[in-house]
């Protein structure tokens, strides 16, 4: 993929060369590739920095750099950082393409709570998660991440969702000119400038939307025909429909709102969702549309396990650059795990099983003037895979 190498050029290091043992090619491979096998903290790199292994797939022959030296190298972090690091996610999304997309692309959002517990400049106490957090944006494209951005939880949940909507959508369209984008989230980006906008620019969306007095009344015949066929089966029953919906917000503006009602034994549980596609029914387009978005948790999840929490720094932008670090070592597995693996046991694999499968393997490691030799058991259970794998990814 050459994505740290792109990365490390792009990235201002403010470090006078001449007096730098480690160039930053090299910090940024060691701290990407230390996330991707488990290694959380800057203070496991005081002994990681003498493993062979990792030397050599950071391309040095040399100890690698300290504790102390990726601390000082992410403090000087800063906003162009965030911005160019971004910029290379979306380009390798784009090169990931060998021909234009032909299906529509869905752009999941979501935001989920970074828990803190110091001083951090930023965090904020949110009493839904009961807790100091920050309320990082992620945003997916299927299974590949395309924004990793860090924000304060005192902020609205679609706080800038819009300005990054739009960013995405004008480079996507400079690549793709005809790709038809789809919008996706839950109620929480359910916002009149945003509707508003995938509305002039030709955005198609499929979002939720909260439940009010207007909407339940509007329903109400989708609801009661719900609740009479389970007085007759007395098994758990849904029902979709349509309604024309137009918000005071929305300046009277009507949507179209996929309703489902849903009745069992626990009671009415009935959701709405505000949508521009058409051509398909309302229970279609919210099972294979709308709920396909559930996947993304657990994108997120696997953010976490390659430790995107771990925002200990005092300052704002070098806990954005780490979690973006995060973001660039799940772009590495991903790929792995989308293009190597696809066809094996491991192609649904999450993160943190491929570490443990994969990358974490016992090995003695010899290394001289000219060669390095990894020897490994002979009794390790997924030699064929990880021969194969070895035989694609290294030259030669």
């Amino acid at each position: 993929m050459g994505l740290t190498r792109a990365v490390a050029r792009r990235l201002s290091d403010e470090r006078d060369a001449q007096r730098c043992l480690h160039r930053t090619e090299t910090l940024v491979r060691q701290r990407v590739f230390g996330l991707a096998l488990g290694y959380e903290d800057l203070n496991d790199h005081q002994a990681l920095r003498h493993d062979i292994a990792l030397q050599t797939a950071v391309d040095t022959d040399g100890v690698l750099a300290s504790q102390s030296t990726l601390c000082r190298f992410e403090q000087q972090a800063g906003r162009d950082w965030a911005i160019t690091i971004h910029e290379e996610m979306i380009e390798q999304f784009i090169r990931s393409f060998r021909r234009p997309p032909k299906k529509p692309l869905y752009l999941d959002f979501d935001a989920t709570d970074d828990r803190v517990h110091g001083q951090q400049l930023g965090r904020h106490f949110n009493g839904y998660y009961n807790h100091y957090i920050f309320l990082p944006l992620f945003v997916f494209c299927g299974d590949q991440l395309l924004v990793s951005y860090l924000r304060p939880a005192s902020l609205d949940a679609a706080h800038h969702a819009g300005a990054i909507l739009a960013l995405l959508v004008r480079r996507l369209r400079q690549a793709w000119p005809e790709v038809k984008i789809v919008f996706r989230g839950d109620s929480g980006f359910c916002r009149p400038l945003i509707l508003n906008w995938c509305d002039r620019h030709g955005v198609d969306y499929i979002i939720g939307l909260a439940g009010n007095k207007r909407l339940a009344k509007l329903a109400l015949d989708i609801d009661y025909t719900s609740a009479i066929r389970f007085e007759k089966s007395w098994e758990k029953e849904r029902v979709f429909g349509f309604i024309e919906y137009a918000a005071k917000s929305w300046k009277e503006r009507r949507r179209k709102v996929i309703v489902k009602s849903e009745t069992s034994r626990r009671g009415f549980n009935t959701r709405y969702v505000v949508t521009s596609l058409r051509g398909c029914s309302a229970e279609w387009l919210y099972d294979h549309r709308y709920c396909a978005r559930g996947e993304m948790e657990n994108r997120i999840k696997e953010q976490q396990f390659l430790f995107s929490d771990r925002t200990s720094c005092h300052e704002w932008w070098p806990n954005q650059y780490r979690l973006l670090l995060s973001g660039l070592a799940y772009l590495l597995l991903e790929r792995l795990r989308r293009i190597y693996l696809k066809r094996t046991a491991f192609a649904q694999a999450q993160v943190n099983t491929l570490r443990l499968k994969l990358l974490k393997i016992g090995a003695v490691i010899t290394r001289n003037t000219r060669t390095i030799r990894l020897m490994l058991s002979s009794q390790y259970p997924e030699q064929d895979l990880f021969l194969k794998l070895a035989s694609k990814l290294v030259p030669g």
